[in-house]
């Protein structure tokens, strides 16, 4: 990131077409560059109706002029912001005239980034205002806004507490080496020690269910032409999303469709069949089938039920080589005398049902929640990414070292050792510990004006 002290300015509002815009600054000379672009001294706190002028006096636009006054802001600086009309142009201009007089533009996150800089939210919240934007569902914007209200961060300071509170335990008992360590007194820090071991599993349990709810579940829909894969495309996403005939090749590029499954985000992709063929453009469509297929979390590889299984495991081998994360897909059960059902053959899962009229729709859905280790969103779901997990998984292992150490080896040194660990691991969540890199590298994916 650039310097910290410069004044910054971007297009806070989608690019494109809209009925308004909002040209946001921060920094120490908000103000002034307002003023100079105004005419007028910004009021705290009072929507200002005023003219948009460039540095030659020109006006670009008119519009409303907000201001904030460090530190009670988003970022802890003087933000100023200029609403004036939606419009690629419109915007450009005003965002012109600011950088004329003296900022510059921001980076992408650079708002957020000072906000955590000066205190006003810590990394998990700065997280969660990202995944709001990005919810693929209701489910996953409810978790992130729990996230960004607070609760995942005080969630960790609990468990930092009850960290400390062991680690001061076993110190103190460093401190005065010729005292004898009583069982009694070593049992009772082991409960202790369970207590934030259990609270540490149940947050883990609700972080690892936001992870889901943030990256969701990417699954492409292939197999042989007429075995219904437009048809399940259609019945998965609620509506007629792709055309279906009972002509062989016609899907041709990869169709996609972003649809959510009890607020567990999937994004679908219907291919082309695949099969022999000398069509170039069907060629084409398949080479995209395959590229898609090696992207997948999980492949539903569709069959017409009257199609043996063991042959369909042949022919999955030779079309795509090893696969992994596959589902087969028994399409058009409404055509024999049986049930749907959900099974599995030599470690396949397989899901028979009918694409037609929806039977074992049911199966399919719950079989997809249950690989994406999506139990259905709780009170408590929190949105939260791999690398929480990561921090969190390493501080319960920290601990449950400690615990050993002290009720197996009785080594204070050692479980104090591990209880540091472990509190610095939980620091890397909400980003008491953390390194300019791993600033970078979460601060870089946010959007430009955030």
């Amino acid at each position: 990131m650039a310097s910290a002290a410069d004044t910054i300015a971007a297009v806070a509002t989608p690019p494109g077409r809209g009925a308004i815009a909002i040209v946001r600054i921060s920094g120490g000379d908000a103000c002034s560059i307002a003023r100079a672009v105004t005419g007028r001294q910004p009021i705290p706190r009072r929507a200002t109706f005023c003219e948009f002028r460039a540095a030659d006096g020109h006006p670009v636009d008119q519009g409303l002029v907000l201001y904030f006054p460090g530190p009670r802001s988003f970022t802890g600086e003087d933000i100023v912001e200029l609403h004036g009309h939606g419009g690629a142009i419109v915007s450009d201009s005003v965002l012109a005239a600011v950088l004329g007089q003296g900022a510059r533009l921001a980076e992408p996150g650079e708002f957020t980034l000072r906000a955590f800089l000066h205190d006003k939210l810590d990394l998990t919240q700065a997280e969660a205002i990202a995944d709001l934007i990005d919810s693929g569902s209701q489910a996953a914007a409810r978790a992130a806004l729990r996230s960004l209200v607070g609760q995942f961060s005080k969630q960790v300071q609990a468990v930092q507490a009850g960290v400390t509170e062991l680690r001061a335990q076993v110190e103190a008992w460093l401190d005065f080496p010729d005292e004898d360590l009583e069982r009694d007194d070593t049992e009772r820090l082991a409960e202790k020690f369970d207590a934030v071991l259990a609270r540490l599993a149940a947050l883990m349990a609700q972080a690892r269910q936001g992870a889901v709810l943030g990256s969701g579940l990417s699954v492409v829909i292939a197999g042989p032409p007429n075995a219904g894969k437009s048809s399940l495309l259609n019945r998965l996403a609620g509506y007629d999303a792709a055309i279906v005939t009972q002509y062989p090749g016609t899907t041709r590029d990869p169709l996609k469709e972003f649809i959510s499954l009890d607020g567990l985000p999937i994004n679908l992709v219907d291919t082309a069949g695949l099969r022999e063929s000398e069509d170039p453009v069907e060629l084409e469509g398949m080479r995209r089938s395959h590229a898609a297929v090696r992207l997948a979390d999980r492949l539903l590889w569709v069959i017409d039920v009257h199609t043996d299984l063991e042959s369909t495991r042949a022919a999955i081998e030779q079309t795509l080589g090893g696969q992994s994360g596959l589902t087969i897909i028994q399409n058009k059960v409404d055509l024999i005398a049986a049930e749907a059902a959900a099974f599995q053959v030599d470690g396949i899962p397989v899901v028979r049902m009918s694409a037609l009229n929806g039977d074992g729709l049911g199966l399919l859905i719950e079989h997809l929640k249950s690989v994406a280790g999506y139990t259905g969103e709780g009170g408590g779901t929190i949105s939260a990414r791999t690398r929480h997990i990561d921090a969190l998984g390493r501080a319960q292992l920290r601990i449950a070292a400690a615990r050993k150490q002290l009720m197996d080896q009785r080594s204070l040194e050692l479980a104090a050792e591990e209880l540091r660990a472990a509190q610095s691991a939980l620091g890397e969540v909400t980003g008491e510990v953390t390194s300019d890199d791993l600033l970078g590298e979460i601060f870089s994916s946010f959007c430009i004006g955030k």
